[in-house]
C-alpha cells in the first residue's frame, strides 16, 4: 500500500492495462486464475464482444491495488442464449458451502458444464456465474459465502474499520517518509563541502579533547584507587590502634575499680581508726590504773584506803597495798617527765615498797608499815616514817619542777619538810586524823600532778 502511494502519478493515470495484466495483478490463488482463463477462453461467441468492449472500455476510475475483485467479462453477463435448456440440463447447481481447497473444482465442473451446454438458459448462467463469484469469494477470505445480510453488514463495517486503520497508517507512514525525505534534501542542500570538513576537523577534535579527559580520568581513577588503597591501610592501622586503645582502656578501668575499692577500704579503715585514735586520745589511762578519790575523811587510790581512825579499822594491808600504789604512780608521772629525783631512788615493789637513799649512808627506807608493839616493829615503823618523808621529799621536788615548767598550775596545800598542809606524814608521837588528812592532801597533789602531766600541751 505504501509503495503504490508513492508510485508516480504516471503509473496511475497512464495507459489502461490489459485484463491479463489486470488478472495478474490480482492477489488470488494461481488455481482460481487459470479457472478464469479458461473460462473466458471457452466462451465462443463471446469473443467479438470482448473486442468491441475492448476497443470502447468504460471511463472508470483508476484501480488500487488494495482493491479486491473479480474482474467479470460482459460476454458472460450479457450474452444470453434465446433458447431454453432442457429440462435434463436445468438443474441448478449446489449451492451448499464449500472452502477454499474446494473453490478450483467447483470452477472447473461449471466450466465443463457451460461447454457441454453452449446456449444454456438465463437462469442457469446466473446461477453458474453466481456460484463462481461465490467460490472466488470465499478463496480470498476465511469466511465462507453466501453471507445473510446482518452478517454481510457486520462483516463490512469490520472490513470498513479496518481500511479506516489502514489508511489512518499508511498516512502516518506517508508523512513520516516526506519528513524523512524534507529531511534528507535540507541535508543535501545545507551542508557544503567546506563546512563539512570544518565538521569533521571540529568533530575530531572534540574528539581529542574527549580522548584526553578520558585519559585524564583514566589517571585520575588511578591516583584515587592509589589513595583508596593508602586509606584502607590507615584506616585498618586505626582499626587496630583503637582496638589496642580499647583494650588498655578496659584494663585500666578493672584497675581503676580495683584501686577504687582498695581506696574505699583504706578510706573506711582510716575512718574506724581515726575514732579509735580518737576515742583513745579522750581516755586518759593513768586515770583509768591510778584512779584518786576519797572514801569519808579517807584518801584513795584504785579504791584502797590510805590511814588510819579511831573507830574505823583498817587493815594494815590495805594500807601498805594504797602506798604502794602511790608510790607507783608518782615513779610513773616522774619517768613520764623525764625527771630524775636527787638523793633517792624509788623501788616500787606493791605492798612492799621502798626507797633508797642514794647519798650519804645509802639507806633504804621500807614504805610499808605494822601493827605490832614489840620492840623490832618499833624501830621498823621509825624507818616506815622516814621513808614517807622521803617520799614527801621527792613530792615537793616533783611539784617545785612542774610549777617551774608551768607556773599557772596551782597545788592548794604547801610541802614543809615533813608536814603537807599543817599536817605531818609521820605517824609516830602524831594523831591518826592528822596523819590521815595529811595523806589525803599527798594523794591530792599527785592527782594534780597526774592531771597536768596526761594534758595534751604537755611533754
Amino acid at each position: 500500500m505504501v509503495a503504490a502511494s508513492l508510485s508516480p502519478a504516471s503509473s496511475v493515470h497512464g495507459r489502461h492495462a490489459t485484463e491479463a495484466e489486470k488478472l495478474a495483478n490480482l492477489p488470488s490463488p494461481a488455481s482460481v486464475k487459470a479457472a478464469w482463463q479458461h473460462s473466458a477462453h471457452s466462451s465462443s461467441g463471446s469473443s467479438s464482444h470482448a473486442s468491441r468492449v475492448q476497443r470502447n472500455p468504460p471511463q472508470r476510475a483508476p484501480m488500487l491495488p488494495n482493491e479486491s475483485f473479480v474482474l467479470l467479462q460482459d460476454s458472460v453477463i450479457r450474452n444470453i442464449p434465446s433458447t431454453l435448456p432442457s429440462p435434463s440440463h436445468a438443474k441448478k447447481p449446489s449451492l451448499s458451502k464449500s472452502r477454499n481447497s474446494n473453490a478450483p473444482a467447483a470452477a472447473s465442473a461449471s466450466m465443463q458444464e457451460e461447454a457441454t451446454h453452449p446456449n444454456p438458459s438465463p437462469l442457469s448462467h446466473h446461477l453458474r456465474s453466481t456460484l463462481r463469484l461465490f467460490n472466488l469469494l470465499s478463496s480470498r477470505t476465511d469466511l465462507d459465502h453466501p453471507l445473510c445480510s446482518e452478517c454481510s453488514h457486520i462483516l463490512l463495517q469490520s472490513l470498513t474499520r479496518q481500511l479506516e486503520e489502514t489508511k489512518k497508517e499508511r498516512d502516518g507512514y506517508i508523512a513520516f517518509e516526506k519528513e524523512v525525505r524534507k529531511e534528507k534534501e535540507r541535508e543535501g542542500e545545507g551542508v557544503n563541502k567546506v563546512e563539512a570538513e570544518s565538521r569533521i576537523d571540529k568533530l575530531k577534535e572534540e574528539e581529542r579533547l574527549a580522548v584526553e579527559q578520558l585519559k585524564s580520568a583514566e589517571r585520575e581513577r588511578e591516583q584515587l584507587e592509589e589513595e583508596l588503597k593508602s586509606l584502607e591501610l590507615e584506616e585498618k592501622n586505626l582499626e587496630e590502634e583503637e582496638a589496642e586503645f580499647w583494650r588498655q582502656h578496659n584494663a585500666h578501668i578493672l584497675k581503676s575499680a580495683e584501686q577504687a575499692s582498695q581506696l574505699a577500704s583504706l578510706r573506711a579503715a582510716y575512718a574506724a581508726d581515726s575514732a579509735t585514735l580518737e576515742k583513745l586520745e579522750r581516755t586518759n589511762v593513768y586515770n583509768d590504773a591510778f584512779c584518786i578519790g576519797h572514801d569519808g575523811v579517807f584518801g584513795t587510790i584504785n579504791g584502797l584506803r590510805l590511814g588510819r581512825v579511831p573507830g574505823v579499822p583498817v587493815e594494815w594491808a590495805e594500807i601498805n597495798a594504797a602506798w604502794g600504789q602511790t608510790l607507783l604512780l608518782l615513779y610513773t608521772v616522774a619517768r613520764k617527765l623525764g625527771y630524775t629525783f636527787e638523793n633517792y631512788r624509788l623501788v616500787p615493789m606493791g605492798s612492799f615498797s621502798r626507797i633508797e637513799k642514794t647519798t650519804g649512808d645509802k639507806a633504804t627506807y621500807e614504805l610499808y608499815g605494822s601493827g605490832d608493839l614489840h620492840f623490832g616493829r618499833l624501830l621498823h615503823n621509825r624507818r616506815f616514817d622516814f621513808a614517807m618523808v622521803a617520799f614527801l621529799d621527792c613530792l615537793k621536788q616533783l611539784v617545785d619542777y612542774v610549777k617551774s615548767q608551768d607556773p599557772q598550775v596551782d597545788f592548794p596545800h604547801q610541802i614543809v619538810k615533813d608536814k603537807i598542809g599543817e599536817a605531818s606524814v609521820k605517824q609516830q608521837f602524831s594523831q591518826e586524823e592528822a596523819w590521815t588528812r595529811a595523806l589525803r592532801h599527798v594523794l591530792l597533789a599527785l592527782k594534780i600532778l597526774l592531771k597536768w602531766t596526761t594534758n595534751g600541751s604537755n611533754g
